[in-house]
């Protein structure tokens, strides 16, 4: 299961930057006049004179930083950088200056370019990791965070940002270790319970992933989207009594929680009971209109119901979503069956054997090759 949004993650993220030290290192020139206004002004006009003095345009862009004009101290840092690329701290303070606006992707070069000249700073290696982070970069995030969190494992919010790093990298078993480290710290932590959670998720153990979101359930029983995960896993365990309970809970909390409102409606269609599952569907459509299973159980009920436009338009908004999966031109081919085009029919079944050789083809590739026997 991958529910976690990575706008939300990023809360954790800005929370972090906010305690992130502010330190930058000037360059080896007079320091700033106490007036940051006239040392903006004096500085400007000592680039303009010599448009060659590295350390004039560094020190330009530390006064800039430290009036909050990010945006501006970033040219002259690369300005700097560009005339003298050794000047002591211009790398990470460019990079600074690009992280603090948000430029996480901008920020990466400076970045790494201050850690090749000195690997065993650890603001460096802070600010990249979360850099690669912001720019979804999970696997190069895990990398260096998980260097950072060794020096300082007692820093709970780096942890969580490497944590999730590792599962939006999609490294179950290093998400599930830092995630056990976290509720050691915080046994009682919802979010940390729901992350665990999607870790062992991950790594197939779906019934102890059950037991986590249950858990969150019990810390947090008002957070939303923790029921919601745990009818989720109960759904795909085919646990539907237990499901059902767990999405009307989160109904409970959101009646238009469109995600709970079409895994409910779809338990009501595997147990045949259409009628009841038409209006579930019909709400979770009108809230969002991403949710493929949505439609494809739509088209379903509506085919069952012999309204069959409304159903050609319900099945075919699903192959949009997702052409790739064969399910949705299976019901497509047996819809157009019953209206009574052939050849439509024949089209859908055609690209329904098509997907299916395909999927056996990507599968038969990732195999690993046979040794070949030794001649006799």
């Amino acid at each position: 299961m991958s529910r976690t949004d990575v706008s939300q993650a990023l809360v954790i993220l800005i929370l972090f930057l906010c305690a992130l030290a502010h330190a930058q290192t000037p360059a080896p020139s007079p320091a700033p006049q106490p007036d940051l206004t006239q040392a903006e002004k004096t500085l400007r006009a000592a680039v303009q004179q010599n448009p060659q003095d590295a350390a004039a345009f560094a020190n330009l862009g530390l006064v800039l930083a430290k009036e909050g004009k990010y945006d501006q101290a970033v040219p002259a840092y690369r300005k700097a950088a560009t005339l003298n690329p050794k000047l002591p701290g211009i790398h990470l303070n460019w990079g600074l200056a690009e992280f603090k606006q948000g430029h996480f992707p901008e920020a990466i070069v400076p970045l790494t370019r201050a850690l090749a000249a000195d690997p065993s700073n650890t603001q460096a290696r802070t600010l990249l990791g979360l850099s690669c982070y912001g720019a979804k970069r999970f696997a190069e995030a895990s990398k260096n965070l998980e260097m950072v969190v060794k020096l300082d494992p007692a820093n709970t919010e780096l942890r969580k940002v490497l944590a999730q790093s590792c599962l939006l990298a999609r490294d179950y078993s290093c998400a599930r270790d830092e995630f056990r480290q976290i509720l050691e710290e915080s046994p009682d932590s919802a979010s940390a319970h729901v992350l665990m959670g999607e870790a062992l998720d991950g790594l197939g153990q779906t019934a102890n992933a059950v037991a986590e979101f249950q858990a969150a359930a019990k810390a947090s029983p008002r957070e939303p989207d923790v029921n919601f995960g745990l009818g989720y896993l109960q759904w795909k365990m085919h646990n539907f009594e237990e499901a059902k309970i767990a999405f009307r809970n989160e109904l409970a909390l959101d009646p238009n929680h469109a995600q709970a409102l079409a895994y409910l409606g779809d338990i009501e269609v595997q147990q045949d009971h259409f009628d009841d599952a038409l209006p579930l569907l019909e709400k979770a459509v009108q809230a969002r209109n991403d949710i493929r299973l949505a439609y494809i159980d739509l088209g379903a009920v509506l085919m069952q119901q012999k309204r069959y436009p409304d159903a050609l338009a319900a099945l075919q908004h699903a192959v949009k979503l997702d052409p790739s999966q064969p399910d949705a031109h299976f019901r497509l081919g047996r819809l157009y069956q019953a209206m009574g085009n052939a050849a439509s029919s024949e089209r859908e079944f055609a690209k329904v054997k098509e997907l299916h050789q395909k999927a056996d083809e990507d599968i038969a590739s990732k195999m690993p090759k046979q040794p070949t026997s030794p001649s006799q």
